[in-house]
């Protein structure tokens, strides 16, 4: 068993494998980029190698410099986490080549499920259900829509290389598959260097139930089944262990599948077989069929863990030190339920825009497991997944489960950037998904209900400007004497991009803020602080910004007339972009009409495509970027010429 371990990745997952190597008694070994080297995981190793360049191609896809990393710190092993090199045969072979153990499958094995069409055939070949589709080799459009044709509307696009959601569309109707395809092999060869596709029959009640399998490159297990389902554009959202609904016949017949999938390709190490289940009329046998395997450790591992009492981790190293699966299968037990919910920084009512920023406040209630890779006063750096954390809760039940996943998002606090918090909350507590009634359209149907804002509540803006003001200490002999002030103060406030008048009085041991359309009063019993007669909430002040916490989190801004600036910004005639990215693609030149709707540009940003369209009919009157450049959230790219009166 090697005694040093090598995690060559970055945030919450490098943490994790650090906290599982570390109770074994290994010593840690972290690798950095120009914009991790005060990260979290950086500060948890016991020595950190700097490797390249913020962005991932100049660091933590440098498998060269990841390699002589190890080998110059006495590493025995790389751990490779999720993403990045974790499923490069390439990377594979050279670790091995370099004398170091790889914890993970074999190259032959990535290979082999490596590519979804390939990966098809040979799960066919060991008697595993699959989707009907083409998985072949052309890639003619007229002979891929003739194939679309032959399954039947409506289908998948897949790329044969993807994940995430990445290079998939799907195609209701024959005319609309030629735009899909060239758009899903654009974004496939952008993400992956590979356009390749592979068209599927769409299942029109579709639930996303995947298997967690583990082998030692003999023999193999399945730790049952997760359902991840609640997705968003296909980026799972919420996850849990185990599946509502789920029959032990079909448990069983899934999980058979799942372990003769992993056999046939000789697999080691942790890995993931992801069907796609007909919910129609309740989880049958022969309603499930196989996707793709991930051969890594998933980001949804969790659940699994907590329901089955087996550290993920722990076996990875084990058996990649060389030792035989830790048990059999008929050791293996289910206990309880377990949800996952992925805390991200994004802009949930500008469309679930990833968001940067600095995280002024982090905190975690008691009761929950959260795993994060950043901490108060980290960045969220443009050049990663603007993950911060999974919150991952267990009971009894699934719904005694589900009461603490929503009551742990109402009580997990976040301040400095915009987060899809509130979102998740209203998923907790969506009926729907209370019942177990789950698809992967769930989100989709239910949309604006879930990510509906509602307005501020009168006591929480009361707080933040009580709180904003200094106000919220205990009051002193001084506290609400006005002999040459007047009694009321006038402060302006910022929510949500709107601006506001509000006024404060203070009285010795309280006061009142008056909101134009409510009064709020302000008591203190010598230990707290009430308004309207209920308990404070918890707050965060930095910066003149206040946020307050709770089911919905309030940040309000208090404005000091001082610091106002001289004009409003740029206006509607020049289209920003609405995040830091790269600039993939520009569609108009400068004199051209455009109408509302029409497509300008495509900004990548988190390794994601985002188009930008023409809010009104214009002519474009300058084109201030070029594809290929990197611009930061809020740079003008291209400017209308100004409407006539």
């Amino acid at each position: 068993m090697f005694d040093t371990l090598l995690i060559a990745n970055r945030g919450e997952i490098a943490c994790r494998v650090m906290r599982t190597a570390r109770a074994m008694g290994l010593r840690c070994v972290a690798v950095y980029s120009d914009a991790d080297a005060g990260a979290a995981h950086v500060g948890m190793a016991d020595e950190a190698v700097h490797i390249g360049g913020a962005a991932p191609g100049e660091s933590y896809l440098r498998g060269d410099r990841i390699i002589a990393a190890a080998l110059a710190t006495g590493a025995g092993a790389i751990h490779p986490g999720y993403g990045f090199l974790s499923e490069n045969p390439a990377f594979v072979e050279a670790v091995e080549a370099a004398g170091l153990v790889f914890v993970g499958p074999s190259a032959k094995a990535i290979r082999a499920m490596g590519l979804k069409d390939a990966a098809k055939a040979l799960m066919q070949e060991a008697n595993v259900p699959v989707v009907p589709g083409y998985h072949g080799a052309e890639q003619d459009g007229a002979f891929l829509a003739a194939r679309a044709d032959e399954i039947g509307y409506p289908v998948l696009i897949k790329a044969v290389a993807g994940g995430g959601g990445k290079g998939m569309r799907r195609v209701d109707r024959p005319a609309d598959f030629a735009a899909a395809l060239a758009s899903a092999q654009s974004e496939a060869r952008g993400a992956f260097g590979n356009p390749a596709v592979l068209i599927e029959k769409y299942v029109l009640s579709p639930r996303h139930i995947e298997v967690q399998v583990f082998g030692d490159g003999a023999r193999a297990v399945h730790l049952f089944e997760r359902d991840c389902s609640l997705q968003r554009r296909h980026q799972k959202v919420i996850e849990e262990a185990p599946a509502p609904g789920m029959t032990d016949e079909m448990r069983a017949a899934m999980g058979q599948a799942a372990v003769r999938a992993a056999e046939a390709i000789g697999y080691k190490g942790a890995g993931t077989i992801e069907f796609i289940v007909d919910g129609a009329g309740g989880l049958r046998p022969d309603g499930f069929w196989f996707m793709e395997m991930n051969t890594r450790l998933q980001v949804e591992h969790p659940v699994t863990e907590l329901v089955t009492g087996v550290d993920l981790v722990e076996w990875q190293l084990r058996v990649a030190g060389g030792e035989p699966l830790p048990c059999a299968q008929e050791d293996l037990r289910l206990s309880g339920h377990a949800f996952e919910a992925r805390l991200y920084a994004e802009d949930v009512p500008a469309g679930f825009l990833p968001a940067t920023g600095r995280l002024a406040h982090l905190a975690f209630p008691e009761g929950v497991r959260a795993d994060s890779g950043v901490r108060s006063g980290d960045e969220i750096s443009p050049h990663y997944d603007p993950m911060i954390a999974k919150v991952i809760v267990h009971g009894p039940t699934r719904e005694v489960a589900l009461r603490q996943l929503a009551l742990g998002l109402e009580k997990t606090q976040v301040a400095g950037t915009v987060t899809n918090l509130a979102f998740l909350g209203a998923l907790a507590r969506h009926e729907g998904f209370g019942r177990g009634e789950v698809d992967t359209g769930l989100i989709e149907r239910d949309l604006d209900a879930l990510v509906a804002v509602s307005a501020p509540n009168a006591r929480a803006m009361a707080q933040a400007v009580w709180a904003g003001l200094g106000l919220d200490a205990a009051p002193g002999w001084d506290r609400g004497f006005a002999l040459w002030e007047a009694p009321w103060r006038s402060v302006m406030i910022e929510v949500g991009g709107e601006e506001q008048a509000v006024r404060v009085q203070v009285t010795g041991r309280g006061g009142v803020v008056d909101l134009g359309e409510a009064q709020v009063a302000v008591a203190y019993d010598g230990q707290r602080w009430s308004f309207d007669g209920m308990p404070a909430a918890a707050v965060h002040v930095e910066g003149g910004t206040v946020t307050v916490f709770g089911r919905q989190t309030l940040a309000v801004s208090l404005i000091d007339p001082l610091d106002r600036a001289a004009d409003a910004g740029i206006s509607a005639s020049v289209i920003e972009a609405p995040m830091p990215g790269l600039v993939r693609a520009v569609d108009v030149v400068a004199g051209q009409t455009v109408a509302k709707g029409d497509r300008l540009a495509i900004l990548e940003a988190m390794k994601m495509e985002h188009s930008l369209t023409a809010g009104r009919d214009a002519v474009v009157a300058e084109v201030l970027v070029a594809a290929g450049d990197q611009v930061t959230a809020g740079a003008p790219l291209i400017r209308f010429e100004e409407e006539s009166e």
